[in-house]
């Protein structure tokens, strides 16, 4: 494996960390992966916040993967913390290799840097989810040794409800 810094070459695919130059082709990824998991793609104020969110306000960061030289995948991750563990976790909110792609060890490629992104940051874990109906995503998780987590359930409050929540509540 060839490395120098900042970048992963394996058989072709590099990875590296997305810059503001890279914005579009993060979107169009984005866009991929909505479309892959049937959800409605971001609508074009939520592609402008995604642009400022990640490249200027820094909350989250992105690893893009390319192949010959096009966007083939992308990694979407940003910190949270851990109270008992005393450590940053890297929560990967987002991993998606386009379909023509897939196959050639660019997910795992991606997946690895932000474990080792992970490591380098003092994380105590890296976490994430996966929809329930997406069992080739979950057989790769658990070869790499990844164990699903039982005792845990999603809870979410959407905008609509927060909204309504923090309009009601007492201040």
């Amino acid at each position: 494996m060839n490395r120098t810094v900042g970048t992963e070459n394996v058989s072709g695919i590099v990875i590296r960390k997305a810059t503001r130059a890279d914005s579009k082709a993060v979107v169009e990824l984005i866009i991929g992966l909505a479309k892959f998991e049937h959800l409605k793609p971001p609508d074009s104020r939520a592609k402008i916040r995604l642009v400022k969110d990640i490249f200027g306000r820094k909350l989250a960061e992105v690893f893009v993967a390319t192949f010959g030289g096009t966007f083939v995948g992308y990694a979407l991750f940003f910190y949270t913390y851990s109270s008992f563990l005393a450590r940053p976790t890297l929560y990967l909110e987002d991993i998606f290799v386009r379909d023509d792609s897939r196959g050639l060890g660019v997910g795992r490629a991606l997946f690895m840097r932000c474990v080792e992104e992970a490591a380098r940051h003092g994380c105590g874990r890296v976490e994430w989810q996966v929809l329930t109906w997406n069992w080739k995503a979950m057989k790769f998780y658990k070869k790499l040794g990844a164990r699903k987590v039982e005792d845990y359930r999603l809870f979410r409050l959407d905008r609509e409800r927060m909204r309504r929540l923090t309009r009601h509540s007492v201040s």
